[in-house]
């Protein structure tokens, strides 16, 4: 219906009940809220046969002008009515197949998912960690492709030195650019002393290190270290060994006896590996037949990593007066304690990824 011509004509009843009709047809042909609302505008928008109606009353008599006004009125709130109850069924309709839709079976088992779980190297390299935020240390990370300056020169490894060959490092090529994927977190202790200039220094880095070893059962080509460095006035090996016993407690157990043994780094001098007296069996395996320990193979302890006082040359390649400053050094592998906390055997289950070995582990914080 089109709007009237004549004024006359505005509030005529055949055309009002014409465009009565019309706009309750549309609103119930509409089958959802959007087409809906694309056809109300024809019939109460301001260009509607009923709007305009209403615009031109104004041109009426006086004496007809109420009468019209009235039925135009009534008109527009029967087309606003069937609108409303159109929207309202409509809108139900929606509510309706969106519960169906996003229903919920409160029967159904809750379990069928397996709770996840973290991996192991994760939990014990963060339970390692904490041990040293604890006693006031700062948590240092580097990158894992690294310089030849930072991995090995600074470390006091001469050029001719072993480690250096391709048997132990991986190259990024070109080689000439002297860049390597790091063979140990070694350098993150050197970024440290540079980045923080005077000391003292007190910091852990743990993180991941690559070497080319062929994976099997003790051996993988890329595995997580976690070392420590101490740089400050009047640190000693005594400061060194309270250290790592307090470590060896807290992550096998109280009363745990530690032991070193000489040896040799090139960034460390003196140097030392150590040993923790065996967990599972405090020794007691030793020389004892009817006591066999898988964990230490009966030898009553189990190496564990290596430590030292930082070599003064390493102290003055990051710019630390080696005549007023010491400090010391340690690190060990993250496999090795997993391996010593929970009895695994093959280094392999550590990085397959199988569900079976990482579900016992359950989901540690």
């Amino acid at each position: 219906m089109s709007g009237p011509n004549d004024p006359a004509e505005v509030a005529a009843p055949e055309l009002l009940d014409a465009a009565g009709r019309e706009a309750e047809k549309a609103f119930a042909e509409a089958a959802d809220l959007a087409e809906l609302a694309a056809v109300r505008a024809a019939h109460l928008g301001d260009r509607s046969p009923v709007l305009l109606a209403r615009r031109a009353i104004g041109g009426l008599p006086a004496e007809v002008r109420s009468a019209a006004g009235r039925r135009v009125n009534e008109a527009l709130a029967t087309i606003q009515a069937w609108y409303e109850a159109r929207h309202a069924e409509l809108t139900r309709l929606r509510d309706s197949v969106a519960l169906r839709a996003e229903a919920v079976d409160v029967t159904l088992p809750w379990d069928r998912r397996p709770v996840g779980a973290r991996h192991p190297l994760t939990t014990v390299m963060e339970r390692m960690t904490d041990v040293f935020v604890a006693m006031g240390y700062d948590v240092a990370e580097g990158p894992e492709v690294e310089t030849e300056w930072h991995n090995f020169d600074a470390l006091n490894f001469k050029r001719d030195h072993p480690a250096r060959s391709m048997m132990d490092t991986f190259f990024l090529e070109p080689e000439s650019a002297g860049l390597v994927l790091r063979t140990h977190t070694s350098p993150v202790q050197v970024r440290a002393m540079l980045e923080r200039g005077a000391p003292p220094i007190y910091v852990v880095c743990p993180g991941k290190v690559f070497r080319t070893d062929e994976l099997d059962a003790t051996h993988t080509p890329v595995f997580h270290q976690i070392e420590g460095l101490v740089v400050d006035e009047g640190i000693t090996m005594a400061h060194l060994k309270g250290t790592l016993d307090h470590l060896a407690e807290v992550m096998f157990g109280a009363g745990l006896r530690a032991r070193w043994r000489p040896s040799y780094f090139p960034f460390t001098e003196p140097s030392a590996e150590f040993d923790v007296e065996c967990f599972a069996c405090r020794g007691g395996s030793v020389g004892n037949p009817d006591r066999p320990c898988r964990t230490c193979r009966s030898e009553g302890w189990i190496e564990w990593g290596g430590c030292g006082m930082v070599n003064p040359r390493v102290l003055t390649a990051c710019g630390i007066d080696a005549e007023r400053y010491s400090g010391f050094a340690f690190g060990m592998g993250v496999e090795r304690a997993v391996q010593f906390r929970h009895g695994v055997d093959d280094m392999r289950d550590l990085v397959e990824g199988d569900v079976r070995f990482t579900l016992p582990f359950g989901s540690e914080v």
